[in-house]
């Protein structure tokens, strides 16, 4: 290994360690303390609740760990957003799995708690899997109140999505662990089956306090809506349990006894090992994410050995296209091309960038997965499309519009991954968050934005030069150096992969050398729900 790989592997590890020490306080919840007090109340923590749920609890793949970080400091934080959603393997079927964590407020929700969880039941409604809520939560956090009632996707859009999910026939069972008021009381009852656990289980609209000042009525909570209640006289739950242990177990039964539906079909022969180990990945991808690397080296990493089949290899080279396989799964891979290459016609076009040419072969390219049935696999270190005379006289917004629409209307499963820079319109074309991968995932070295921090630095300065002219005066170079070296900093800031990960942007912050099994896992799951949509581009500009 030389310097500058060794140079490359410590940036990567150390931001993959500033991330995992953060994870660590975050798996925490509401602190030590509050874990003991839920213990002592014969209640477990939902971390512990979902290791005793799934199968194996080294095969869970959490989604959205970072949601609500550095936000809420006024509120006194809100870790992991205060549920813990994760997708594995309970009685050998994939789940996802909903846990309010108690800890945090007493699992109270909060405007990015309903985000999270819509998130959740948006991955199991367009794979077609089971969904698992471990309910216990004191319902909506009262002074966020208007953040999360009224809009189309907050709190009352979960409902809808439970109602939408069976009529869709998937799978929904709830075990009530804890408190469930008011709204969320509706979630429960509104999936398939109900289980509810003696003594530290209720589920009412308003409890005893509400109760007592709407109408006068003295009741204690648990002859209002305890299990007893609920099990033998309103008939509102359809299991009782002794305890949290009890209900992972009836949860187990009741999927292990779940048939098998016709699937997707997506092609899956025996994984191969890559041609480099994975763990190389570190030493591949530069600190800095303005210097160029070969982009091959990154796949030879990630697909199994000898799998790729690469389309169009010696046109529109900013864009690598090659069909391929990831532990066995035939995938269709886009990547951007970080080296700056040379086209047949002699122009040297930089890496990162997205240009007419690579345009129209991708937008061909999607039309042949779609065509075949094949997964699109999106590698994103992308600056935007090229820019300028040259290239605007060529068409490059018809090109681009094409592409774009290609992945809007693509049918078949899409997965995105971040390894770099995902900026302006390239995030668009390379399929961002707005158009619906199955799963958006990042590494730590990941960046999100409009443009890079220099870029927009740069471009905000001269407006205040340009604002400064206008008004007769004139910014000095110590000024401008100043000004710069701010914006840039706040700009950053908003840039780093933390902030898109606490707003949900993106599913998961990976490690490198887990692409490969959480692309496998998304493949694994969208194989459950075959697609009733036929591909159709609709009108294109040529």
């Amino acid at each position: 290994m030389n310097l500058e790989e060794e140079i490359n592997k410590d940036a990567l590890k150390m931001a993959w360690a500033e991330l995992q020490e953060r994870i660590r306080r975050i798996k925490l919840g509401g602190g030590k303390a509050r874990l003991k007090k839920l213990n002592e109340q014969g209640k477990l923590s939902a971390r512990e609740r979902i290791n005793q749920l799934v199968d194996n609890p080294n095969e869970v793949f959490e989604v959205g760990i970072l949601a609500a970080e550095k936000m809420y400091e006024e509120h006194g934080g809100c870790p992991a957003a205060g549920v813990v959603v994760v997708i594995a393997h309970v009685a050998k079927k994939r789940c996802v799995i909903v846990a309010n964590d108690a800890t945090v407020k007493a699992g109270a929700w909060f405007p990015m708690t309903a985000k999270k969880n819509l998130r959740a039941q948006e991955i199991a409604m367009e794979n077609k899997i089971p969904i698992i809520y471990l309910v216990d939560s004191a319902g909506i956090y009262l002074p966020l109140q208007d953040e999360i009632f009224a809009d189309k996707e907050d709190f009352g859009r979960i409902f809808r999505n439970n109602a939408k999910m069976s009529s869709m026939g998937i799978v929904q069972i709830a075990a009530i662990m804890g408190s469930c008021v008011a709204g969320g009381a509706y979630l429960p009852i509104m999936s398939d089956e109900a289980i509810i656990v003696e003594k530290t289980g209720s589920i009412f609209l308003a409890g005893s306090y509400l109760v007592k000042a709407a109408i006068g009525e003295n009741i204690d909570n648990e002859i209002l809506g305890g299990a007893d209640t609920h099990s033998g006289i309103s008939g509102v739950t359809d299991y009782k349990v002794k305890d949290d242990s009890a209900a992972l177990k009836k949860i187990r039964s009741l999927i292990e006894k779940i048939g098998s539906k016709p699937n997707a079909g997506f092609k899956h022969t025996k994984s191969e090992n890559p041609k480099f180990d994975s763990l190389s990945l570190y030493n591949v991808l530069p600190k800095s994410r303005t210097q160029p690397y070969d982009t091959y080296e990154i796949l030879d990493r990630i697909v199994d050995k000898d799998s790729m089949d690469e389309y169009k290899k010696e046109y529109g080279q900013t864009l690598i296209t090659s069909y391929a396989k990831i532990e066995g799964w035939s995938v269709g891979i886009i990547a951007n091309q970080r080296k700056v290459v040379k086209s047949k016609t002699g122009e040297m076009q930089f890496g990162g960038v997205i240009y007419g040419d690579s345009a129209d072969k991708a937008t061909r390219f999607i039309a042949n997965c779609n065509q075949r049935n094949i997964p699109l696999v999106f590698l994103q270190d992308v600056t935007g499309f090229m820019v300028g005379s040259k290239a605007e006289h060529s068409g490059i917004i018809k090109d681009g519009a094409k592409m774009v629409n290609a992945v809007a209307n693509s049918v078949v499963p899409k997965f995105t991954i971040i390894i770099g820079n995902s900026f302006g319109a390239g995030n668009y074309a390379m399929c961002g968050k707005a158009f619906d991968p199955r799963l958006m995932l990042a590494w730590p070295s990941a960046k999100l934005a409009v443009m890079g921090g220099a870029q927009a630095a740069d471009v905000l300065v001269q407006i205040e030069k340009a604002s400064a002219k206008k008004a007769g005066t004139q910014i000095n170079k110590a000024a401008e150096n100043k000004l710069r070296g701010d914006i840039q900093s706040r700009y950053d800031e908003k840039t780093d992969i933390l902030h898109a990960a606490s707003h949900l942007w993106v599913d998961a912050v990976i490690q490198p050398e887990e692409t490969r099994s959480w692309i496998s896992m998304g493949i694994d799951i969208a194989n459950q729900s075959p697609s009733q949509e036929k591909f159709n581009m609709g009108i294109l500009q040529v």
